[in-house]
């Protein structure tokens, strides 16, 4: 078992244990001590699991490290993480995190950038896109029962082009679960290369459990839904005289919410080449709309973070020079 330090207040990581407000969160994590015990508790919930030997008993070195009684080797709790590498203070970290998680809209690069007077754009930028990386739960339960399937397109009008046609937008594939007539409950986006079967099709699998009903317009590309195990509801849009929003109205009401998200907190500014990590902050934040206490929000993307994989710079951007407007 990892010791904590004994300056650290030992607040049992499971349940409920989160900061509830600004006050909480400044006397949980007041020290870097006080963040590496809360991260390590979150790493190795069950006990310390050595990365070496599998060693099961560990010591907290001075430095925060967990150091194996059985092998000696010194682990750090934000190795093979979204935070592995970071020349930060943990407890800016964490501050960021219970900045961006208590924002009902989330925030943009540049009030980051304000908000931590951090030394670039960049860094605010980065540590965003690192942030969005951990908003998906690895291993999600998928969609089930009703659920509602249509497509959007994001970014600016375009001339000469009609339908389902585009030259410069971005297709996003919309699934919403139906709880009732009135109440919305999970929902998944994507981003795909087209409105095709096979595209639309492989989201539909990737995202809904088999046997669930599948309801959408009478676009071709879903008349297989069937074979893949699926039920399907076909709402016919054109000519029944009445709106898209009418007749499919829970993806619709998410597509306007999604646009609307990215024209207020990103002023449209999202590039196709980083649009799904937008559209994973929008489905995180989404999903997690009923949570009374903010601080759930703030636990669940650092319980999160210590499941996913680093996330360099220069993966993030592709290896290409960063435009401050992507």
């Amino acid at each position: 078992m990892v010791s904590a330090p004994t300056d650290v207040p030992n607040h049992p990581v499971g349940g409920q244990d989160y900061p509830r407000t600004l006050e909480e969160f400044d006397e949980w994590f007041s020290s870097e001590a006080a963040c590496g015990a809360y991260l390590q508790r979150l790493r190795w919930p069950t006990g310390f699991i050595c990365p070496a030997c599998g060693g099961r008993s560990s010591w907290t070195t001075a430095r925060g490290l967990a150091r194996c009684k059985s092998c000696q080797r010194q682990t750090s709790p934000i190795a093979g993480t979204i935070l592995e590498g970071t020349r930060k203070p943990l407890r800016t970290w964490f501050q960021a995190m219970w900045y961006v998680t208590n924002q009902k809209s989330g925030v943009s690069a540049l009030g980051l950038h304000r908000a931590f007077g951090f030394g670039s754009y960049q860094t605010a930028w980065t540590w965003l896109h690192k942030l969005r990386r951990a908003m998906v739960r690895p291993g999600r339960d998928r969609l089930s029962g009703l659920v509602e399937v249509d497509e959007t397109y994001v970014g600016g009008n375009e001339v000469g082009v009609s339908g389902r046609e585009t030259h410069d937008k971005s297709v996003v594939v919309v699934a919403v679960e139906i709880a009732s007539p009135r109440r919305f409950g999970r929902i998944r986006l994507r981003r795909v290369s087209d409105a095709s079967r096979a595209s639309l099709l492989d989201f539909i699998c990737d995202v809904v459990e088999p046997g669930s009903e599948i309801r959408t317009d009478g676009l071709l590309a879903y008349r297989e839904l069937p074979v893949h195990g699926y039920r399907h509801t076909v709402k016919v849009v054109s000519g029944s005289g009445k709106p898209a929003h009418v007749a499919l109205p829970a993806v619709h009401r998410i597509a306007a919410l999604l646009k609307r998200w990215l024209l207020g907190t990103h002023q449209g500014s999202v590039s196709a080449r980083h649009l799904d990590y937008y559209l994973d902050e929008f489905t995180f934040r989404f999903n997690r709309r009923s949570a009374t206490a903010r601080g759930l929000l703030f636990y669940r993307l650092l319980q999160q973070a210590m499941e996913v994989g680093p996330a360099p710079y220069r993966r993030i951007v592709g290896g290409t020079m960063l435009d401050p407007k992507l």
